[in-house]
């Protein structure tokens, strides 16, 4: 990561943890009068092959002795009334400026894989997460609400698995890459511009 790109994240992610302190701790009171502890989704990804982080983010699902892999439409039942309203908005995202200010992901860049993917796709990753991972980029414009719809529509884990692997990685690789390989400051700032009119304008 260059040393402008590392200031530009610190001095966004203080400046919004300024701003948006009070929504935050809104949505934190919010999480725990309604749907109880915990109030946080702390997870495992991965920062590059080999290099793991835990990964923050508001509660939105029921918890489930069995939680691998990434969410589908088996997993649908467990996303709370609120969990829906904080994923479509994305303010279950807020958490991650603490691991920006960690410099585990930044604002824009792949967004950080399970490391069962990495893991089953270890060349693949190896590219991809050359750049830093973020809270946006790229492929999660381009490609989030297809992958959405793609893994709504599967009904059991092992469904999942297989789609996600067959038709969301090699799609959201090919993004990540092309980001990977004409990356710049002005561009970060697009792409952030551009998602937040997305959720602003979210219908």
């Amino acid at each position: 990561m260059s040393a402008g790109k590392r200031a530009l994240d610190i001095g966004l992610a203080l400046l919004l943890a300024l701003l948006l302190w009070p929504l935050a701790l809104g949505i934190a009171i919010a999480i725990r009068l309604v749907d109880g502890a915990p109030v946080f989704y702390v997870a495992e990804r991965m920062r590059a092959p080999g290099e793991p982080f835990m990964l923050w983010k508001f509660r939105t699902m029921r918890d489930a002795a069995q939680n691998e892999g990434v969410s589908g439409g088996d997993k649908g039942a467990r996303i709370t009334g609120l969990g829906r309203f904080l994923r479509r908005t994305r303010l279950d995202e807020l958490p991650q400026l603490w691991n920006i200010l960690k410099g585990d992901i930044s604002f824009v860049g792949p967004r950080p894989p399970l490391r069962r993917y990495v893991e089953m796709c270890p060349a693949l990753y190896g590219e991809v997460l050359k750049a830093r991972p973020g809270v946006t980029g790229l492929a999660t414009l381009a490609f989030h609400a297809r992958e959405e719809a793609l893994l709504a529509a599967c009904r059991t884990a092992e469904e999942t698995e297989a789609v996600y692997l067959r038709r969301c990685v090699p799609a959201k690789a090919r993004l990540d890459l092309i980001y990977r390989d004409n990356r710049t400051l002005c561009w970060d700032l697009r792409l952030m511009a551009a998602t937040v009119i997305r959720r602003v304008g979210y219908r």
